[in-house]
């Protein structure tokens, strides 16, 4: 089958995510730019969010360009990898209105782990899915960000307990390795069209 479906409901959740963050943001009780100052933390959580929330939806849309064809398997993992990216805006009104405290934190952080891990999970499904010469496979290759994402994730969560704001820093990093879209498969289409 196709990855049309797939895609469009793909992108009515992830447009669905968004609007529940948004829609999560406090309007402030006074008209002055002071009152404003209380909501800083939430308006920091949302603004990295929404960056996360963007390059999944991005890298998703660049996975699915090479995408011949998906079975069971492949919607059951792309399920997976919107399941964890529906909590996204949970832990971010939790981190923000607690302003960075330990757990939320560390429960943010958890969360990204998990939204890394099951896009690496998806991503490997469509490669055994497709055949060795395909695009799909070529560009994914050893997938060095997506793995050096895991392991800051992780150091982040542990490094929380020290100070939140390396955890918050770290998480940052992450998004600014990924904010440049990744461009393996553009490329990889590029080349086939001119061959």
């Amino acid at each position: 089958m196709t990855s049309n479906r797939l895609e469009a409901f793909s992108d009515g959740v992830i447009a669905i995510i968004l609007t529940i963050m948004v829609l999560e943001l406090k309007i402030p009780h006074g008209s002055d730019l002071s009152a404003l100052r209380p909501l800083i933390p939430a308006y920091i959580s949302y603004v990295l969010s929404f960056i996360y929330i963007g390059i999944y939806w991005n890298n998703h849309h660049h996975l699915f360009q090479a995408v011949q064809r998906v079975n069971g398997t492949i919607l059951w993992a792309n399920l997976h990898l919107l399941f964890w990216l529906s909590i996204v805006p949970f832990m971010t009104g939790w981190m923000g209105e607690n302003h960075f405290a330990v757990y939320p934190v560390v429960s943010y952080g958890a969360v990204l782990l998990m939204c890394g891990v099951a896009y690496y999970i998806l991503a490997q499904t469509l490669v055994k899915h497709h055949r060795e010469n395909s695009v799909l496979v070529k560009a994914i290759g050893n997938d060095f960000k997506g793995k050096i994402s895991v392991v800051i994730y992780m150091a982040a969560i542990v490094l929380a307990f020290v100070n939140e704001w390396i955890a918050f820093g770290l998480y940052v990093v992450v998004a600014a390795i990924w904010f440049v879209p990744d461009n393996r498969i553009e490329n990889r289409l590029t080349k086939t069209e001119k061959e």
